[in-house]
Order: structure tokens, then C-alpha cells, then sequence
């Protein structure tokens, strides 16, 4: 194959828009903003640098921060230089934090002021870390302002973000250039987003949503508005003076934005959609909050491994109750639904979303025999499954592994239940889902105890706050008899039927 034939990469239309476009806005914070022009020369520096310091095609870097630009320089310096940054949760607790950076190996690690104390906690002494405060200014100004030009390979890994595995230690997707550059074609394809809309990068961007659609809107020509997390009068104001492309609301911060709309009495400029996780969230919410905007609901189901795809493709009209959510299949993916001998399902029946196509992960990093399951025979396995309709629509019906989804983070109950079976004084433990209207879901525990234990609820509850991160923490603890657990013939906890008959008591 020729070279030139060869996919695109992310720093191949930066450089575009650089060209096209250089004094439009491209990065704007609390510390200014940034033009195409500006932003380049700066990213530039920052590969130098890391040039500088040792840091070749295919090594990692981490970072450990806040939403700040410097986490968005460094993203697009890796790109310039086919180096790979791992995105790591501040969220997590010391334990997965530390396992996530030693998964990856990184070569520096770059971290904020605010969570500094993580890296003296968990003792990381494996490579050398660079402030994301004044310290960086002098990183940064060891690089000189000349564009390496390196020739990246597209399949090389960009971003490592991190995913909740069922054993409950994180895993590290590898987002190659090539997946981020098709997810940019898929967000401009799907929704119609152009060089003229902005994108606000308010949630973590060690997730999906904030790096995928802001890398994809700054190679689309558009601004990328970046703030340190929700503040929902600041999102009110950016709303009512910038055109928005894609507005994310997602589970525990929808309520919030509808009140600070009404408080603020805000006049959206212009929303072209607003919304995430569609099935998470209370059908009148969105009917609140389309209407307040003007703007559609996205409909989306995709993953991190994924990208939009499978089934980002339809939206939900603005002021409505939806009657159904029904999802539309993206269009740039091949979509499966098999059974567990890898057979098609007809239609009306369920089975697992199996996947290819340009937006799909490398896989996780250093998890070989993950790897060999969940692409197995040629195709991603997502382990959700649906039911495709006559007319071609489909119907998400359940996670093939359970799974619990809070305000955009993965829960796996098996996690939480190993902490609650470590405690003395516990016999047996499930934990479930419920409904949360501000959440989507939350964690609940059924705990049985040991005769004669004498153990409480915030006995249990302090001991998964020592273990777990914050998210992770039942929401409520019930007590039960140890007979009382449904159970298979085989002696395992039937989840389905405690969520079923127990939390609908």
C-alpha cells in the first residue's frame, strides 16, 4: 500500500485548520483564549518538550487533573508525536489509581496541584512528574516552537481512557488517531456539526465525552470551551452567548441544569442537541429540558470502545415526552446482534451487540485474554443487548453482564459485594440497581449477617468508603435472612430476581 493512502491523523487536521482557519477560536478557559494559530504553536512546544524529555512513538504519559487546557495540550502534543496519553479518574480510590498507573508504565506523569496528594499517598516514585501548575510553564519552555512533523501511523494509540473490568479493576482503552478521527466524521455526519459550533467540555475529560468530541470539534474548526467541571450558572451564561453543537447533559446533572435555566431565566444563543444515556434518565427531564433549549434529545447508545457508535443515530423531539427509545443505528459501524454460539438473533429476539467498524478501539492495554473474548471471532462483543425491530429499530434491553451506570461512571456490583464479603460479620452480599432520578442508577446492597454478628449500617458503609470510590458506595444497605436470597440451581444469587422482587417491596 501506498503511503500516501494511508488514513489521516488527529495533528494532520489540526494542522488543516491551522491553515484555514488561524485566527478563529480554537481553546478558550479561565486563563483566555486561544486562537488556531496560537494553539498550534503552543501544542508544538509542548511535543517538543516532551521530545526533550525522552518520550518516543507508542511510550505513555499520564495525566491526573482537573479539566484545565494544559490536559488538552498534551493530548494533541502525543498526537504530533504518536505518543500515547493515559487519562486517569480522580474519582478513584487510591488503590485503582495506582493500579491504573502501573498498568500503563508512563514515561512522566503530569498532574495538578489539586490531586498531587494522590501520588504521595499511593507512594509513585516509577517515573518523574511534572506540576500542571507553574512547573509546566517550565516544561513547556524547554520546547521550541517548531512543529516535529513527525509521520505518525493512524492505528497508533492516542488516548488511554480508563473502563470499570468485572473483576472491578479498571481497564485502559487504547483510542488509536485513526477511531478519534473517525468519531469527528461520525459527530459532524450524524449531527450536522460544523466550524460554527462551540462544544463545552464540562465533564472529566479522563472520559469519553469531554476528550472525544472536543478533539473532534477542534478538527472540525470549532471552539472548545473547557470548565472545571459542572457549574451549572456558568454553563447557564456559556448557553445563552455561544452557538453549541452538542450540549452533553447526562444522569445527576440534568435536574440542576433545569433549575439553574428557569433561575437564570437563560435564552439559549443556539443548541443544535442537547442530552446523553436517553434510557437513564426521566422522560419528563427530558421533556423539561429540550424544551427549555429548543434543541433535541440525543438518543445515543455508545461506549468508550465504541465511540457514537452502535446506536447514536436517532433524537427525540424537543418539549416531548418521548413515547418510546428506540434507537437508530449509526452509520459508521457494521452492527451484529448474536446469541452466546455467535449466531445472528432474528429479529424480535435479543442478543449481544457485536461490532465493527472505524470508531472502535485498539483494545485494552496489557489484557490479552480480555482482549481474546471480547473480539472474539473478528468482532468487539459490547456485552449490551437488544432487539432489533421489524422496521430496523432497536430496543436496548438489559447489560449482558450487570452493570450499573451512575451519572456516567460504570459500576460492577461484583466490586462493591467483595468489599461488603470482607467484612466481619458478613455472610452474604448482592448488590443491585435502582432508579435515581438524578443519578439514572445507584448501587444498593442486600447484606446477610453471621449469626450473632452484631454489625450496622454505617459500620458497613465506612468500611466500602475505605475501599471504594465515592460512586461506588451503596446508597442503602438493606438486612436480610440468608435463606432469603433467590438462587440458581447452581447456589449463585439470582440478581435479576432481588432487583425484581426486593427493591420493587
Amino acid at each position: 500500500m501506498r503511503s500516501e493512502a494511508l488514513p489521516l491523523t488527529v495533528a494532520d487536521l489540526l494542522r488543516k485548520q491551522v491553515a484555514v482557519r488561524p485566527d478563529a477560536p480554537a481553546l478558550q478557559d479561565s486563563q483566555g483564549a486561544l486562537n488556531y494559530a496560537g494553539l498550534d504553536r503552543w501544542v508544538s512546544r509542548i511535543a517538543q518538550a516532551l521530545l526533550a524529555s525522552g518520550v518516543r512513538a507508542g511510550e505513555r504519559i499520564a495525566v491526573l487533573a482537573e479539566n484545565r487546557r494544559e490536559y488538552i495540550g498534551l493530548q494533541l502534543a502525543v498526537a504530533k508525536i504518536g505518543a500515547i496519553v493515559a487519562c486517569l479518574n480522580w474519582r478513584l480510590a487510591d488503590a485503582e489509581a495506582s493500579h491504573c498507573l502501573r498498568l500503563v508504565s508512563p514515561h512522566l506523569v503530569f498532574v495538578s496541584r489539586r490531586h498531587a496528594d494522590v501520588l504521595v499517598r499511593i507512594g509513585w516514585t516509577e517515573c518523574p512528574v511534572v506540576g500542571l501548575d507553574a512547573e509546566f510553564d517550565g516544561f513547556v519552555a524547554a520546547g521550541i516552537e517548531t512543529d516535529p512533523l513527525i509521520e505518525v501511523d493512524a492505528e497508533q494509540g492516542l488516548v488511554i481512557l480508563y473502563t470499570s473490568g468485572t473483576t472491578g479493576l479498571p481497564k485502559g482503552a487504547v483510542i488509536s488517531q485513526r477511531a478519534m478521527v473517525a468519531r469527528a466524521m461520525c459527530f459532524a455526519a450524524e449531527y450536522g456539526i460544523t466550524a460554527e459550533h462551540a462544544y463545552v467540555a464540562w465533564s472529566p475529560l479522563f472520559h469519553m465525552a469531554a476528550t472525544d468530541f472536543s478533539l473532534a470539534t477542534l478538527m472540525l474548526g470549532g471552539k472548545v470551551i473547557v470548565q472545571d467541571g459542572l457549574d451549572v450558572d456558568r454553563l447557564c451564561a456559556t448557553i445563552e452567548g455561544e452557538t453549541i453543537g452538542w450540549l452533553v447533559a447526562m444522569p445527576g446533572m440534568i435536574a440542576p441544569l433545569i433549575d439553574g435555566l428557569r433561575r437564570n431565566r437563560t435564552r439559549p444563543r443556539g443548541v443544535r442537541l442537547v442530552g446523553a444515556m436517553a434510557d437513564l434518565v426521566p422522560l419528563q427531564q427530558i421533556a423539561e429540558l429540550t424544551g427549555l433549549l429548543g434543541a433535541p434529545y440525543i438518543n445515543s447508545f455508545g461506549a468508550t470502545e465504541t465511540g457514537l457508535a452502535p446506536a447514536s443515530g436517532a433524537l427525540l423531539a424537543p418539549g416531548v415526552v418521548p413515547a418510546t427509545l428506540a434507537k437508530r443505528e449509526s452509520g459508521f459501524c457494521r452492527l451484529r446482534l448474536v446469541d452466546a454460539e455467535e449466531r445472528d438473533v432474528p429479529v424480535g429476539t435479543p442478543g449481544e451487540a457485536a461490532l465493527r467498524g472505524p470508531t472502535l478501539f485498539s483494545g485494552y492495554w496489557n489484557a490479552p485474554e480480555a482482549n481474546t473474548h471480547d473480539f472474539r471471532g473478528g468482532w468487539f462483543h459490547m456485552g449490551d443487548l437488544f432487539v432489533r425491530r421489524a422496521d430496523g429499530l432497536l430496543d436496548f434491553v438489559d447489560r449482558a453482564k450487570y452493570l450499573i451506570k451512575s451519572g456516567g461512571e460504570n459500576i460492577y456490583p461484583a466490586e462493591v459485594e467483595r468489599v461488603l464479603l470482607a467484612q466481619p460479620g458478613v455472610a452474604d452480599a448482592v448488590v443491585v440497581r435502582r432508579r435515581d432520578e438524578r443519578w439514572g442508577e445507584v448501587p444498593v446492597a442486600f447484606v446477610a449477617l453471621q449469626p450473632d454478628a452484631s454489625v450496622d449500617r454505617e459500620a458497613l458503609l465506612s468500611g466500602c468508603r475505605g475501599q471504594l470510590a465515592g460512586f461506588k458506595v451503596p446508597k442503602e444497605i438493606r438486612f436480610v435472612e440468608p435463606a432469603s436470597f433467590p438462587r440458581s440451581s447452581t447456589g449463585k444469587i439470582q440478581r435479576h430476581e432481588v432487583e425484581r422482587q426486593w427493591l420493587a417491596a
